[in-house]
């Protein structure tokens, strides 16, 4: 694959999601916690975005990440929106529960691109960023303005970061999306190193990404992160489904299957969940969110979790996991 810059110590990271307030108000004594376990527990890879908390999780994760060795771990950010500070009453609704004070467009020129990148880098206060994705240029995100926006992007965006790539200035860049056809979009259009692949590929919801996706980007050499690999706490019992409130038919019921059959091989759902899309040659890191620092403890362990070959057989057996999709050896 083209991008070199997430190893085998990468393999689990901690996305800013969460920090950035997306279900639940989270203050930056409760963030800097979460950051500082995630630490202590070797995690190097860390995925924030200017969208999380309207600026406010790039704030927590460089307050927290120039404390250290720059050298000593990844960070991914994100470009595609511009931010323009506003008066409390002129906040628009989002989906963060406590965000900063900022409006937004969204935007794609080779001047956003730049200028978004020089911000992100004043938030964080850190020296470079390793991995730049092309946030949310889909049409769950813009509508019908897709074809509009991908235009732009492909004059824009996706040349300006190859050559910021090319100058060193980055090292790595890709699309970070909830869908799968803006992934395969760019691979025709540019050359990108990587991508965030959210809400496309979990244990729950994979057919499309093992038919489509996962053979486009093989072909191309592009390597894939996992976003929301736990269906944004789905997987964990919460009463969302990809940041949702509106769960899909049938995903409760395969949910509770799947987690009965686990505990009867000693193994919870979520040990399962996060080592089946690390199963997958493509992917090379996962990067769930926390909003406590239990809940990175408990990606650790499932990370290590030894699972039965018995329990991944059973799943396709039952038909809940797909026939072509990769399981752990």
């Amino acid at each position: 694959m083209k991008q070199d810059i997430l190893t085998d110590r990468h393999r689990l990271g901690l996305g800013g999601v969460a920090i950035g307030t997306a279900f639940e108000k989270l203050t930056d004594e409760q963030s800097a916690e979460v950051l500082q376990k995630a630490w202590e527990l070797d995690i190097r890879y860390y995925d924030t975005s200017p969208w999380y908390g309207l600026t406010k999780s790039e704030h927590r994760f460089g307050d927290f990440l120039r404390q250290r060795d720059r050298n000593d771990f990844v960070l991914s950010t994100k470009v595609g929106r511009l931010f323009t500070q506003v008066p409390e009453d002129q906040v628009p609704p989002t989906m963060w529960q406590d965000p900063f004070h900022f409006d937004f467009e969204h935007n794609y020129t080779s001047d956003a691109i730049k200028r978004s990148i020089e911000e992100s880098l004043e938030r964080t206060g850190l020296g470079h960023i390793d991995i730049v994705y092309v946030h949310d240029l889909s049409e769950d995100q813009v509508g019908d303005r897709y074809p509009y926006f991908l235009k732009q992007a492909k004059a824009g965006a996706f040349k300006v970061l190859s050559e910021l790539r090319d100058q060193g200035v980055i090292k790595a860049w890709g699309m970070g999306v909830n869908e799968i056809d803006p992934i395969l979009d760019c691979l025709e259009a540019a050359d990108p190193d990587i991508c965030l692949s959210a809400t496309q590929y979990s244990i729950l919801e994979h057919e499309d990404a093992v038919d489509r996706l996962l053979p486009a980007v093989k072909k191309a050499g592009v390597a894939l992160v996992s976003g929301a690999g736990y269906n944004s706490g789905f997987i964990n019992g919460r009463q969302r489904y990809n940041y949702k409130d509106v769960i899909p038919k049938g995903m409760t019921e395969k949910r509770e299957k799947i987690s009965e059959i686990a505990k009867r091989y000693g193994i919870d759902i979520v040990d399962a969940a996060l080592q089946f899309v690390l199963a997958a040659d493509e992917f090379v890191s996962i990067i769930p969110g926390a909003s406590r620092p239990g809940q990175v403890a408990d990606n650790v362990d499932a990370l290590h979790k030894k699972i039965p070959a018995d329990f991944w057989k059973e799943l396709k057996s039952e038909g809940l996991v797909y026939e072509k999709a990769q399981t752990p050896d």
